[in-house]
């Protein structure tokens, strides 16, 4: 929910629809912590994960977690020591949850941002996301230029909220959630929509009386986001998972099993199994390393790749 720039989140209450858990078998492996007490959860032992309805990266079926988000985190889970316990809301309560640690996690296309990262911490990407766009039909969308005056659409607190914005001409549509977006892409209503790429595709097979197409828009180069600086978010972003300031141990833990995924090639089989190329998605961007170096990691961290 590739989820996905930012505002700050909205002071609301947000509704809490359901909550499961899910058992994993404990075991170690591949070096990771197996003491669940030193990794900073609220419970030990436990690890409370906040998603919101978002297939293909998260949802709750049957009472567990599915999606490919919820895939890795649930191996990672495993591999931890930790019994998940997923609570569902929506997404200003993923973030909003994480900030006030009333969850360890949030998980589900969540993007990474410096105003994000200045009250959170985020895990190491476990894919990136290519700049998408839904589409109704043919319509010829390629690049910044083709966006000027048009009706361009994201979800409320989503990345493309500012990179929209700073489209000459263009308004801006936001919705609460992305059936009300492809709904008015479908119709016409709006001309193109901002959301995650893996998102699209599962909308375009599940369904097709909408008659969505997926685009890729050409990122805006580092020229022009110099001149404007929220044009960044039309260009491929880091997703991570988001982890409260309070539990460093835990977001180091998650971000070691996630190096891990791509090394034996987990990540790669989960990308495939959802629809994705891993070359698009397991691969970042030049500016990625340096982005996070000046921000949230060492100076010689060095953004994962497949």
């Amino acid at each position: 929910m590739f989820r996905r720039i930012h505002k700050p989140i909205r002071s609301s209450v947000v509704a809490v629809l359901g909550a499961a858990t899910l058992a994993l078998t404990a075991c170690g492996g591949n070096g990771a912590a197996s003491n669940s007490d030193a990794l900073d959860t609220i419970e030990p032992g436990k690890l409370k994960v906040a998603i919101q309805p978002y297939m293909p990266y998260t949802a709750m079926k049957d009472g567990q977690m599915v999606g490919l988000d919820a895939e890795i985190l649930q191996a990672a889970a495993k591999k931890l020591n930790l019994t998940i316990e997923p609570q569902v809301t929506d997404f200003n309560g993923m973030l909003g949850g994480v900030q006030s640690r009333r969850v360890d996690i949030s998980i589900g296309g969540i993007a990474w941002t410096k105003e994000r990262a200045k009250a959170g911490l985020f895990t190491d990407p476990p894919y990136y996301s290519p700049p998408a766009m839904a589409v109704q039909g043919d319509r010829d969308v390629k690049t910044l230029a083709d966006l000027r005056g048009k009706n361009l659409g994201t979800v409320t607190g989503y990345v493309w909220v500012k990179s929209i914005k700073a489209v000459p001409e263009a308004k801006l549509n936001s919705y609460p959630d992305a059936n009300g977006l492809f709904a008015d892409v479908g119709s016409g209503r709006v001309d193109v929509g901002f959301v995650d790429p893996l998102l699209i595709s599962y909308t375009q097979a599940q369904r097709p009386d909408l008659g969505i197409q997926t685009k890729y828009l050409t990122p805006p180069t580092d020229e022009e986001v110099q001149k404007s600086p929220d044009l960044a978010y039309f260009q491929p972003y880091m997703t991570s998972f988001y982890v409260p300031k309070e539990a460093p141990k835990l977001e180091k833990a998650v971000s070691g099993v996630i190096r891990e995924m791509y090394t034996n090639g987990e990540l790669a089989s989960l990308i495939t199994k959802y629809g994705g190329d891993p070359d698009q998605y397991l691969k970042p961007s030049p500016s990625m390393t340096a982005d996070r170096r000046a921000e949230d990691r060492p100076a010689d961290w060095t953004a994962p790749s497949n």
